[in-house]
């Protein structure tokens, strides 16, 4: 059993960790967040991402996912809401691309609460993460394991592996904003990220799967 379990853990690594690399919505928040507001910011960003993914876990593991996922009504609330919340940031972003990137090395308090903010209930909302952790998640729990604990353990990785990229794009984005705070360069990046989110928003919000 335990051979069993340690293939499932090495398996749901191996592909969590290609999922986690893939440009999207959580990547841009970060990189958007680092580049307006320094590195914490970013850190900020990503914390938030991560708590978002715990709560899915979570939820998934003790079924009221599948209250969502059998709720035709319920699905569409959910993914209209996160839909409008990326295209507000995204818009947000445009806005703010008219403005100077701070020079200040840490944010200050309130821009930490509103970078963690924005990384959780994008997470939160979206609910194709929602759809990942009860569908692919329980490929790799098997019959006599612990549901909470291993979902829980699985989370946990694909947190780590989260922290790891997510984290160590905002040090490389942090230390490039010398170059990127050039204001012809910060204002182009702000309207492509921007415009990006809102792209993001508008196929979630169409999307009939």
């Amino acid at each position: 059993m335990s051979g069993a379990l340690d293939s499932q853990v090495i398996a749901f690594t191996l592909v969590a960790a290609v999922l986690t690399i893939t440009p999207g919505a959580d990547t841009l928040l970060v990189v958007k967040n680092a580049l307006r507001n320094g590195r914490g910011a970013g850190w900020a960003t990503t914390l938030g991402i991560l708590g978002g993914t715990l709560i899915h876990a979570l939820l998934s593991a003790i079924g009221l996912s599948v209250i969502l996922m059998r709720s035709a009504t319920a699905f569409q609330v959910v993914k209209s809401l996160g839909a409008l919340y990326l295209i507000w940031i995204g818009i947000q972003a445009i806005r703010s691309s008219r403005t100077r990137v701070t020079t200040e090395e840490g944010p200050s308090s309130a821009s930490f609460r509103s970078s963690f903010t924005e990384g959780l209930v994008t997470n939160v909302l979206n609910p194709k993460v929602a759809v990942f952790y009860l569908a692919f998640l329980p490929q790799f729990i098997g019959a006599a394991d612990p549901v909470l604990a291993k979902s829980i353990l699985l989370a946990c990785i694909h947190n780590a592996m989260g922290l790891i990229w997510l984290g160590g794009l905002s040090v490389a984005v942090s230390r490039g904003r010398r170059w990127i705070q050039r204001p012809a360069v910060g204002a182009w990046i702000s309207r492509a990220s921007g415009a990006i989110l809102v792209g993001l928003g508008v196929r979630l919000a169409i999307d009939r799967s």
